[in-house]
């Protein structure tokens, strides 16, 4: 295998995908217990059995590799590959019944994120990112993943999953973004960048991410056409400021920058 081919790592990430839907779906609308974690955010038993299926899969397939997931932490920490897993992302929304959450899957080499995936289990839609590829989208409802021309931040539709999340906003300037965007709606995790990605949304501003949170975001949204950064305008890194800001229209993008800068 090269360097850059990635295709044997993508047919684990699909397998981890598939496995994931299977465990994560019989649980959906079941009214599981939701134990709360120290941080307060909800966890299942959906979330810690998909999390230990993608781990085994992965110490059997590609036990060279690092894996960091949300339930259960970081080994082979030294690995130039890492995988980042988020077995359901929108715990919320999973606990009562919206379909608006999502298995998150990324791959980074050297600290880049180089795959993803966005996997819906219930609705059975996945978006697939890799470095340099155009981004690919499986959904019974059919779709193209291709972000719309949106240069002007009066016509964006903006979206962030909550507005606690931005209680702990590094400024205020999202409130001006809000302010000046056509319409502001609320909700969807994981689930709203996918919809940007198929041109469904044009921006979304959200804080408060971890690295498994965004990680698997990145070539799927990129490979669709579209750009995610920090709200600085600077590339998403694990010890950044936990902010994230992604733009179906590069041009929307900057002017999202400059807005959150207060310079708008």
């Amino acid at each position: 295998m090269s360097d850059d081919d990635l295709n044997p790592f993508l047919d684990v990430a699909i397998m981890m995908a598939e496995a994931a839907r299977c465990v994560v779906r019989p649980w959906f609308r079941r009214g599981i217990s939701v134990i709360d974690k120290a941080d307060e955010s909800p966890v299942t038993i959906a979330d810690r059995t998909a999390e230990r299926v993608m781990r085994a899969i992965l110490a059997e397939r590609l036990p060279e590799h690092g894996v960091f997931g949300e339930e259960f932490g970081l080994v082979n920490d030294a690995a130039r590959y890492r995988w980042l897993l988020d077995p359901v992302d929108g715990t919320r929304a999973f606990v009562t019944g919206r379909p608006l959450f999502g298995t998150l899957i990324a791959l980074l080499r050297d600290g880049l994120p180089v795959l993803g995936v966005i996997d819906q289990p219930v609705l059975q839609e996945r978006w697939i990112g890799m470095a340099g590829q155009p981004t690919r989208f499986t959904s019974p409802l059919g779709g193209a993943p291709v972000t719309r021309p949106c240069p002007r931040l009066a016509d964006a539709e903006l979206s962030c999953t909550s507005p606690e999340m931005l209680e702990s906003a590094p400024h205020e300037g999202w409130k001006m973004l809000k302010a000046r965007a056509k319409r502001m709606t609320w909700g969807g995790d994981c689930y709203a960048y996918g919809l940007l990605a198929l041109g469904q949304v044009d921006l979304i501003a959200e804080c408060d991410m971890n690295p498994w949170d965004w990680a698997a975001l990145v070539p799927v949204i990129e490979g669709a056409g579209g750009k995610i950064t920090a709200w600085d305008g600077s590339p998403l890194r694990a010890n950044g400021d936990r902010t994230v800001l992604a733009a179906g229209d590069p041009a929307l993008h900057a002017e999202a920058v400059r807005t959150l800068a207060g310079h708008g």
